[in-house]
């Protein structure tokens, strides 16, 4: 990805965001308690070397196509990658005190080390330069960063996400990063988190702009990303850098959202996980009566609309990589969420999400000693 003189001419015009959405987003505890790439390594020697071993797995991936001097860059990326999963690990994670059961440093890892290498395996690491496989891993660790913005669309872009780009820049600064530089990369760290935007609210008026714009309703953003630049980024078409970032968004969005692709349990637990986080997030304990029943409509209504209907792979390469795995999903989850219905039928109004959770668990693992449908 060569950056142009237009796109640093873009990037002085526009210092913070290319998106013209509210960027007031301050150094949280998390932030101000690891405030470099030194201390988050410290931390990181102290804990088993997951990161460690995925990075070292990502660097011999890369070593094709890195070429004489390159390794500054990856080097100076494998450091934002650290500083990231540190904060979400203190800040959702394993290791501080506001536990989210999927957004945390797991789900950095689900991305980085399992989706990016699967993609590479599919499509050739030959396929993007090294810049896009570096970027695409920045994604990874900075997506998720912040998940306790109030839910704020503006542009289309979620405040989460808008709080994790100018946090991800923070984290490029202290990576070694420079904004005039490297600018192509925080065009790209910045498009590519907006447009994993995703959107699971029913059908409604956008009342953001007027009832022309309705592109915000269900799914990614990256599918729409073009409409929101075309709207507030006239002549981003004539931009090369501009261009490619957005078809990384993409790409982005469809690792994002690979979890229908993984192997059927793993599918099936990553939706668990989510569920129980949303139930965190409503202040329901999944070991109360009153979370049954949204724990039971999440996990067969919810998973069925979001499967079927909210999500599309966006990109050539997603497709190429995570289509045919998802089909083979489809048809285990139809049988899945039909018998945790029957059951409930049977055995009536479960007494806690935690039953219905278990019961969920149970049925999947007697659907997978029988085979797949």
């Amino acid at each position: 990805m060569t950056l142009t003189y237009t796109a640093v001419a873009w990037w002085r015009a526009w210092p913070h965001v290319i998106l013209p959405f509210p960027h007031e987003f301050p150094e949280d505890a998390a932030e101000r308690s690891i405030t470099d790439v030194a201390q988050a390594r410290t931390l990181l020697a102290s804990l088993p070397p997951v990161l460690a071993a995925a990075l070292e797995r990502r660097r011999v991936a890369l070593a094709p196509i890195i070429p004489d001097g390159g390794i500054d860059r990856v080097e100076r990326a494998e450091a934002a990658v650290e500083l990231a999963f540190a904060r979400l690990a203190l800040r959702h994670g394993s290791w501080g005190e506001d536990f989210h059961a999927y957004h945390n440093e797991h789900h950095i890892l689900e991305i980085f080390d399992s989706r990016i290498a699967r993609l590479m395996q599919h499509v050739g690491v030959t396929a993007l330069s090294l810049d896009d496989w570096l970027l695409l891993g920045l994604f990874a660790a900075c997506h998720d960063l912040r998940q306790r913005e109030p839910a704020i669309y503006s542009a289309g872009v979620g405040s989460n996400e808008r709080a994790s780009i100018v946090e991800g820049f923070r984290i490029l600064d202290l990576a070694g990063f420079d904004r005039t530089r490297d600018a192509d990369f925080y065009i790209g760290l910045e498009l590519t988190i907006a447009g994993s935007t995703f959107d699971a609210r029913p059908p409604a008026q956008d009342w953001e702009y007027n009832s022309v714009d309705l592109v915000q309703s269900g799914g990614a953003l990256a599918s729409k990303l073009d409409v929101k630049l075309d709207k507030h980024v006239p002549g981003w078409r004539d931009d090369p850098v501009l261009v490619h970032a957005r078809e990384l968004a993409l790409i982005a969005a469809d690792l994002d959202t690979a979890n229908v692709a993984e192997p059927f349990a793993r599918f099936v637990e990553t939706g668990m996980r989510l569920c129980q986080e949303r139930e965190m997030r409503c202040h329901r304990a999944t070991s109360d009566v009153a979370s049954a029943l949204p724990v039971f409509g999440f996990l067969t209504d919810g998973q069925e609309r979001f499967f079927f209907d909210l999500h599309r792979f966006n990109s050539d390469l997603g497709r190429q990589a995570f289509s045919g795995d998802k089909q083979a999903n489809a048809q285990p989850l139809k049988t899945l969420t039909m018998a945790l219905r029957a059951r409930i039928a049977v055995a009536g109004k479960p007494a806690s999400g935690d039953e219905v959770i278990n019961a969920m668990r149970t049925l999947t693992r007697e659907i997978e000693s029988r085979g797949l449908p």
